[in-house]
């Protein structure tokens, strides 16, 4: 389909390469790139970094089990919630008028004029949204992981007076090396290829402030009806996610640890 000028008529009129040449020609793809960097390079931060952080804290400083349940069961709530209540959430809780919370919030605490944080901060908005529910994944992933440490190691290195921030540090990250590799590479991945909140959120606006590779492609294809342009801009989406997959699995030693535990015969 890339390789065909299809449009509304849905006829395959094969054109070559040219939404490819159109693609390297378009004034809004460099805005769009900028875009998808600080959105995946931000977002993957509070993904896996503040899921590290959670199951820390629910998995490690909070020795009663059922509290940490409880808690991480709270923080599940907005990913087992369809995504269109989730995006109402946010726009409730980011409403411009005076009454809206965060506007309550930062008046009270910072005394700031209300403000339209979705028009004025798009980017940051959708960051944080889609942070935030990310985030819930890698604590729920890094706590089985934190749990599957034999407790010798931790007593271990308690008789030998360590603090908890050495504890986390030689014991805890080390065993959590292949966990945080999966998650890393799997967000990342998964934040190329999703716009999902973005589209619910600001759809990519304003003046494609917002607009990321992945729903430039949907835009292109369901809104300007230009499929074989759309299908072209997800073929290089799809290129770029293989190698980038390839750089992390090579940056993480993936094979390494392939051939360490291959058996000899």
């Amino acid at each position: 389909m890339s390789l065909t000028g299809m449009d509304f008529t849905l006829e395959w009129k094969f054109s070559g390469l040219e939404n490819y040449i159109k693609l390297f020609h378009d004034q809004n793809v460099e805005l769009v790139i900028i875009n998808t960097i600080k959105y995946v390079v931000f977002t993957l931060v509070i993904n896996v970094g503040f899921g590290f952080l959670l199951a820390i804290a629910t998995g490690y400083f909070i020795k009663d089990e059922n509290v940490g349940l409880l808690f991480q069961t709270i923080w599940m709530l907005p990913r087992m919630t369809p995504a269109v209540i989730y995006a109402l959430l946010w726009l409730w809780f980011l409403d411009p008028t005076e009454v809206g919370m965060l506007n309550i919030l930062s008046g009270k605490l910072f005394v700031l004029p209300p403000q339209n944080w979705i028009l004025n901060h798009p980017m940051g908005v959708v960051i944080i949204a889609n942070g935030m529910i990310g985030a819930s994944l890698g604590m729920v992933v890094f706590s089985a992981a934190i749990k599957s440490i034999p407790i010798d190691y931790f007593q271990a290195a308690s008789v030998d007076g360590a603090s908890d921030w050495d504890i986390i540090r030689h014991v805890i990250i080390p065993f959590l090396k292949w966990p945080i590799m999966f998650m890393t590479i799997w967000q990342t991945l998964s934040l190329i290829t999703s716009y999902e909140y973005i589209l619910l959120l600001t759809d990519g606006g304003p003046l494609n402030k917002s607009e990321v590779w992945s729903l430039f492609s949907y835009h292109k294809a369901f809104s300007n009806y230009e499929f074989g342009y759309g299908a072209a801009i997800s073929v290089v989406l799809v290129i770029i996610a293989i190698i980038i997959a390839l750089i992390m699995l090579k940056l993480f030693g993936y094979e390494a640890m392939m051939n360490r535990g291959k058996i000899k015969v």
